[in-house]
């Protein structure tokens, strides 16, 4: 997927420049200005710190010790953050942040070695406070920088600028699910302008199709693409190697999508067999420590949230009593391996609410015609005014803390389903069930209960087959802010 800068529109150039030219032109600006608040940052801390004279031994540095040490610091960071891929422009603002991510973590804790095993040979103690405290600081701030400038482009991509122009090459039935894809998620940055349809067509999802496979290199030219996107059963491996040296030199990037749904990440490495490209797939990492410290990591931050949230939770207990009836609504839902538990939950609706849902089935939101088993009302009638400021900020799910605390939910994972909706699951939707499921997720983060059936599905299929440490906590990060803006929640 192509990555751009913002730049101003205003100062480009008056002349028309070619799609692919363009799209090179703002990847490297982009890489520049990443660069630029790398290195930006880099200097801010070393000079800082030098100037302050950080006191964590027992006397404070000298001058030229501290010139000394921040000059080593500042000079082992920029050669990490090169050696390490940080200004790749083929990871820069592409995919999922969290490769992104991991190269500046491994290039701080390279550094932090590298100073620690020269502060050893050198018997120098001026050295330890850059590895202890400067360069975590460091590589805390980098981060947040990254994100910034990743948000910002993922902003202005949504609002239809900086998009990399792509030609979708494949089945008709491939391409349409591609464009679709693109439209959904516009911060990734592709705008499908062309289709090359392998099976015919004249029209995807509103794309026009300008011809078949013997057309692309023509048609990428003619429409100026930055990116041929080329979907599972486009052609023979031959034809698609002719068609990456017919492209070569253009400036165009030629993507294969390998037909594995919702699999990414850690879990893909590619491999050679005597020149022959091999993509392995690894198992999902559900097992052993990384498990294990998932489940000691939310029940820790589940206890450390019941206490500091224990005033509010007191006060939404009250308020929830005073509107009449219980304060805990109690559920059964359907757990990891299929396994049943009781849900607990802030009371939000009426008592009786349970009972009316036959007779509300009818009313059924229209916005929601794919929401399969599921059972959503936009304006729902048993809802209590308490119980719609409620949802609408999430607090009556705060409850579920103490499922997290007994080891029946986790913090973040699939949507916790009803015994109902599991009776009607196909196979491949039971894959949800391989985990406990989740307060919050991706469907939370992505629309809530604006979701579809199938989105949600989508969402807890993805959260399954990529898990690691960095997705839950990308996901609690982006939860706060959906929580606040209440969007999705009824």
């Amino acid at each position: 997927m192509s990555s751009v800068q913002l730049v101003d529109l205003g100062a480009l150039p008056a002349e028309p420049v070619p799609g692919s030219a363009r799209a090179t032109r703002d990847r490297r600006r982009f890489r520049l200005q990443v660069v630029a608040a790398d290195l930006a940052l880099v200097a801010v801390v070393v000079v800082v710190v030098a100037i302050v004279r950080i006191d964590i031994g027992p006397s404070r540095w000298s001058t030229p010790d501290a010139v000394v040490s921040a000059s080593v610091i500042a000079l082992l960071v920029i050669v990490a953050l090169l050696l390490f891929g940080c200004w790749d422009v083929r990871v820069l603002a592409r995919g999922a942040a969290e490769a992104e991510y991991v190269r500046i973590l491994r290039a701080i804790a390279a550094c932090a070695v590298a100073a620690s095993l020269l502060a050893l040979a050198t018997k120098d103690s001026t050295l330890r406070p850059w590895v202890f405290v400067v360069l975590p600081l460091l590589a805390v701030l980098l981060l947040a920088s990254r994100r910034l400038q990743r948000a910002r482009l993922h902003r202005a991509r949504r609002r239809g600028r900086h998009h990399a122009r792509v030609l979708a090459v494949g089945p008709a039935l491939i391409v349409g699910a591609m464009v679709e894809r693109s439209r959904r998620a516009p911060e990734h940055g592709w705008l499908v302008v062309a289709a090359c349809a392998s099976d015919g067509g004249t029209g995807l999802a509103g794309v026009p199709v300008v011809g078949g496979l013997d057309d692309v290199v023509d048609a990428a030219q003619q429409h100026s693409v930055d990116v041929v996107a080329v979907g599972p059963g486009a052609s023979e491996p031959r034809t698609l190697h002719r068609l990456a040296w017919a492209l070569e030199g253009s400036g165009r990037e030629l993507v294969v999508d390998p037909g594995l749904m919702e699999v990414s990440g850690p879990r893909l490495r590619m491999e050679v067999m005597d020149g022959l490209p091999l993509l392995r797939v690894g198992e999902p990492r559900w097992r052993g420590p990384a498990r294990w410290f998932k489940t000691a990591t939310d029940r820790l931050l589940a206890l450390v949230a019941v206490t500091v949230l224990a005033p509010l939770i007191a006060v939404v207990a009250v308020a929830v009593r005073a509107d009449g009836g219980p304060v805990l609504y109690r559920q059964v839902r359907v757990g990891r391996d299929g396994v049943p538990f009781e849900m607990l939950k802030f009371r939000s609706m009426a008592v009786d609410a349970d009972r009316r849902v036959g007779d509300l089935m009818d009313e059924r939101d229209g916005a929601h015609d794919g929401a399969g088993p599921l059972f959503k009302l936009r304006l729902d009638p048993r809802i209590t005014p308490v119980g719609r400021v409620l949802r609408r900020y999430s607090l009556d799910e705060l409850p579920q803390l103490f499922n997290v605390l007994g080891g029946s939910m986790s913090l973040v994972g699939p949507r916790p389903p009803l015994p109902s909706e599991v009776d009607g699951y196909a196979d491949d939707v039971r894959r949800r069930l391989v985990v406990r499921p989740g307060m919050t997720g991706l469907w939370q983060v992505s629309g809530r209960s604006d979701l579809t059936w199938e989105e949600s599905v989508r969402l807890d299929l993805r959260y399954v087959e990529n898990w690691s440490h960095s997705l839950d906590l990308s996901i609690l990060g982006r939860t706060v802010r959906a929580v606040l803006g209440g969007r999705g929640a009824y």
